[in-house]
């Protein structure tokens, strides 16, 4: 029979362990295909929550309880993950609140899309059928959403809508092979982690519908300018579309300096865009394998050359854009407007072009 754990983080939820606990129970007994236990995770609590679970442990046979220092919830999430891989044989570790913000009534439905073939399944408030608080004040609701949004455009990965949930169903070998690395995040920078290397691992990324609910009591621990700032500072350090942009802001003053140098000399502003452009795709490419996509790094010889080939294939998509926008736009608007029609041509349409067309066919995902 296959099993699963759901590993419950805690810090001051006496009164919300009293009623999510036994309900868990309910939910869990009703599914005859998995074997479901219950960890929870405190972080040595002040509220006496180490005695409801002293009881729970007596009543329930699939409940265990570990303390330690208050940490955070991504620290408290690795030591019950740790706890977990070296006690347990378990092929699923569930992530769910203790607050009620997340319903126990959705673990079947988990399960259902890890026995469809899902490695990781998200609760998700942001696609069809699921929802947040109504009651949650403007600011709270701003920051989740473009928090999401953030991350998703950070990434370049929009099929997903839900990074920062912690509602999961998470494939234990996987969590197994990073567990060493998301030691370094807490918060809700440990889910973007989490889910960037699942990402990058390729793994089968599932979302169902979540209706988060404000917690049943006790006060929020979100702090939304810290949250914000690590989100940013995550993806500026980890997006490879960021570094990509980077690349593609040097390729774009190469290019300008080859528009400029060679217009100056008497080329037409359209062929000397066009030069421009090469130029700047030698220094794109190289700096995009050295850097970008380091992680999936072109190495032998042969395979530069031939990539590099294909890589200026792939780019004539925009050196033909910027060859008609700059050469038809300085004729009808006059020479002095080429600077802009060659940035207008870099945001809207090279760079997202170029950043689909170059996953696909240069630094395919191995």
């Amino acid at each position: 029979m296959k099993t699963a754990v759901i590993v419950l983080p805690t810090y001051n939820e006496k009164e919300n362990l009293l009623s999510i606990v036994p309900e868990i129970f309910r939910i869990t007994q009703k599914i005859t295909d998995w074997d479901i236990s219950l960890l929870v995770v405190d972080d040595n609590s002040p509220d006496d929550s180490v005695s409801v679970l002293q009881d729970f442990q007596k009543k329930y046979k699939k409940f265990s309880f570990i303390t330690g220092e208050k940490e955070g919830l991504g620290r408290a999430y690795v030591r019950g993950f740790t706890h977990v891989i070296n006690t347990k044989k378990t092929d699923v570790v569930f992530e769910m609140d203790a607050d009620w913000s997340h319903n126990p009534s959705m673990l079947p439905d988990f399960l259902k899309e890890i026995d469809s073939g899902a490695d990781i399944v998200i609760g998700a408030r942001y696609i069809k059928g699921g929802s947040i608080p109504h009651d949650w004040g403007l600011n709270r609701k701003l920051f989740s959403y473009f928090g999401n949004l953030i991350v998703r455009v950070g990434f370049m990965q929009l099929n997903i809508h839900d990074w920062t949930n912690g509602y999961r169903a998470i494939n234990t070998e996987f969590l197994e092979k990073i567990l060493s690395h998301l030691k370094k995040y807490n918060g809700y920078v440990f889910q973007i982690a989490l889910l960037d290397k699942a990402v990058k691992n390729h793994l089968a990324i599932s979302e169902i519908p979540c209706h988060f609910k404000e917690r049943a009591s006790g006060k929020s621990k979100i702090n939304s300018l810290r949250y914000i700032y690590d989100i940013l500072l995550y993806i500026f350090l980890n997006s490879s579309f960021v570094k990509f942009a980077i690349v593609g802001a040097t390729g774009f003053v190469i290019n300008v300096i080859g528009l400029e140098f060679f217009y100056r000399y008497g080329v037409s502003a359209g062929t000397s865009a066009a030069i421009g452009a090469e130029l700047s795709i030698i220094s794109n490419y190289t700096l995009n394998n050295m850097w970008s996509f380091s992680h999936k790094k072109i190495n032998s010889n042969k395979s530069i050359l031939s990539k590099f080939l294909q890589f200026n294939l792939v780019s004539a998509g925009s050196i033909i854009i910027q060859f008609l926008v700059v050469g038809l736009g300085t004729y009808y608007l006059g020479d002095h407007t080429r600077l802009v029609l060659l940035l207008i041509c870099v945001i809207f349409f090279i760079i997202p072009y170029s950043y689909f067309m170059y996953n696909r066919f240069v630094w395919k995902s191995k």
